[in-house]
């Protein structure tokens, strides 16, 4: 395990509990700045925004089946994006985390 990925394996843990965390991830990454945590804040806080959009999209159009998809599929990725980053692994979460990495370059 690079000594990289060790300095920012806790910032990295923390952008997954929450938007709240994602956004004190962010402020931890500012100096000095890692790389995983990076990658990780990115990853989290795409997934945080996404699901906080579709949960509003759907309170408007309320159906049950919709809602425990949209659960189903953000703890799925959540858990696979957390699990990289307990495991040391620069792994993006499948279908949206590549996009994450192109849509949020602000994250520094």
């Amino acid at each position: 395990m690079g000594e990289s990925v060790k300095e920012g394996k806790t910032t990295a843990i923390v952008a997954y509990f929450t938007l709240l965390g994602a956004l004190i991830a962010i402020s931890m990454n500012m100096e000095p700045k890692n790389e995983f945590a990076r990658f990780h804040t990115r990853q989290a806080f795409g997934l945080h925004i996404i699901f906080i959009g579709c949960a509003l999209f759907l309170s408007y159009a309320f159906s049950p089946y919709a809602w425990y998809g949209l659960y189903a599929f953000y703890l799925v990725l959540w858990g696979y994006g957390f699990i990289g980053a307990l495991s040391n692994k620069k792994q993006s979460v499948p279908i949206l985390g590549p996009y994450f990495q192109k849509w949020f370059t602000f994250i520094q």
